[in-house]
């Protein structure tokens, strides 16, 4: 019998898709939990603020707080700050959505930033904050694409093929297309997908890897199958493939005195360095943004190279050629 605290989690993840609420004895029939427990957890959820009931008609609904906490820890990461511009950059080029996701706990992608870049026409712009599926996203396909096929197949079986009732008439249901995919994906050097994750609608998608370490993220690009085709997608490859790269330098760490530092506002310096290759502060020669945290005794007694100022015409190309 699952436990408690694994009950009140299905609850919320049952209750995030419902923002119109759901009366009890629904989610109790759908989660197959006895209406008694049921009652029990969603008024402990509702004490702790997780949950309310609509007084209408007494159904129930999440608040915001689960949405504040995974914002809060957004913001105190940094991902988000640090990745849009190179998400919007990029949305700009392709003219379609781009959207980044990354690795959690080493089972899952998570989408939490994106940038529509269409203008006009057909807008594909699914939702925030969900899981991707695996076998039958752009994205899934990608991170699968750094990692041996046993591996990537067992992430699949513990999730499950999604069928192409539910998502796209392409989307794989064997081991042996879904191997047939990847790959392909990893002769090109990023995933490609049509009418896969859902009718109508293509995507592509490149993993966002330092070399020789895991994946840390996954940055994909979607948009209508009529103006995303497969030539277009191959047209795009390159900038797809250069924007990963340029998100892979932060793990995401600041490096300054020797030491590593998590300081956002470094590290939004040194991509703004990257983001514009005329800047003329090299970090390859000694220079690095002005670190905001508290060094230790040890970094503050090591004397810090001076900063080397190279004249814009003498700028390199890439900022960071140990990339």
């Amino acid at each position: 019998m699952a436990g408690v605290l694994e009950r009140a989690l299905a609850v919320m993840e049952y209750l995030s898709s419902r923002p119109e609420g759901v009366p009890l004895a629904s989610l109790a029939q759908q989660l197959e939990i006895p209406q008694s427990a049921a009652h029990r957890l969603l008024t402990d959820l509702c004490r702790c603020g997780y949950v309310r009931q609509i007084r209408d008609h007494g159904d129930y609904a999440l608040t915001a707080r689960v949405a504040s906490i995974g914002l809060s820890y957004l913001a105190a990461t940094g991902i988000v700050d640090i990745a849009q511009p190179l998400v919007d950059r990029l949305a700009d080029i392709s003219g379609e959505l781009v959207r980044l996701a990354i690795v959690d706990n080493e089972e899952r992608l998570t989408w939490v930033a994106k940038a529509q870049g269409a203008r006009h026409g057909l807008r594909y712009d699914p939702e925030m904050g969900s899981e991707a599926r695996l076998s039958c996203s752009a994205s899934g396909h990608a991170w699968m694409l750094t990692m041996a096929d046993e591996r990537a197949l067992d992430l699949v079986s513990r999730q499950g093929f999604g069928s192409p009732e539910e998502y796209g008439p392409n989307a794989p249901t064997t081991i042996a297309a879904l191997t047939k995919m990847l790959q392909a994906g990893r002769k090109r050097g990023y995933a490609m997908i049509n009418e896969v994750f859902a009718p109508g609608m293509t995507a592509m998608a490149a993993p966002v890897q330092r070399k020789g370490e895991a994946a840390i993220g996954v940055l994909s690009i979607a948009g209508p199958a009529m103006r995303l085709t497969e030539a277009r997608m191959e047209t795009l490859g390159p900038d797809l493939l250069a924007a990963a790269r340029n998100l892979r330098w932060p793990a995401w760490h600041h490096r300054c005195s020797g030491r590593a530092f998590r300081c956002r506002a470094a590290i939004l310096e040194t991509m703004r360095l990257r983001i514009n290759p005329q800047a003329d502060l090299h970090p390859a020669q000694g220079h690095f943004p002005r670190c905001l945290c508290a060094p230790s005794a040890t970094a503050a007694r090591r004397p810090r190279p001076a900063p080397v100022r190279l004249p814009r015409a003498a700028a390199p190309a890439r900022i960071f050629p140990w990339l």
